[in-house]
């Protein structure tokens, strides 16, 4: 069996420990991890954009938008896996201002919305955020080890870390 789980663009899915899960190429789009430290569960998405509502001829992928995504992965995890929300916690990273610098535009900071989106659902939720690594100009690849807890970060010219 893998031992790690690959999620793409517009994607999530759940990981049980002790496999790990990973994502490649987080720019302006964000990695979100839920995960539960108890029983070892986790679930991460890989999202594009921040608002379903804001672009309806698209809604036909509901992964690829935070509210959407985020919100059907968070519903597994609670309701059909039955993991009580007061036990999930989230770590964060991508997010990037990936052309925002070339411009005056706000509204091509895709990163920083999706980044702000995020925050706002899992606020909502009460889900605290125990690890972020966001916004700046550069990609990220992450890596999630349920059994530790710890978010893996790659980026090229950059380094890696650890949250």
């Amino acid at each position: 069996m893998n031992d790690t789980i690959r999620v793409g663009m517009a994607d999530y899915k759940i990981c049980h420990s002790p496999q790990k899960i990973t994502t490649l190429g987080l720019g302006s789009c964000l990695g979100v991890v839920l995960y539960d430290k108890t029983s070892g569960i986790c679930g991460l998405a890989h999202v594009m954009l921040p608002d379903s509502t804001r672009i309806p001829a698209q809604r036909h992928n509901r992964f690829k938008f935070m509210d959407t995504c985020l919100l059907d992965m968070y519903t597994e995890l609670t309701v059909k896996m039955g993991i009580p929300p007061s036990r999930l916690s989230a770590k964060i990273a991508g997010g990037a201002k990936m052309f925002a610098h070339r411009t005056t535009n706000s509204m091509l900071n895709v990163g920083e919305q999706n980044t702000a989106k995020a925050k706002e659902m899992l606020k909502n939720w009460g889900i605290k955020i125990t690890g972020e690594d966001t916004g700046d100009k550069y990609g990220r690849t992450i890596l999630f080890n349920p059994v530790d807890c710890t978010l893996h970060i790659k980026t090229v010219g950059v380094g890696e870390s650890v949250i």
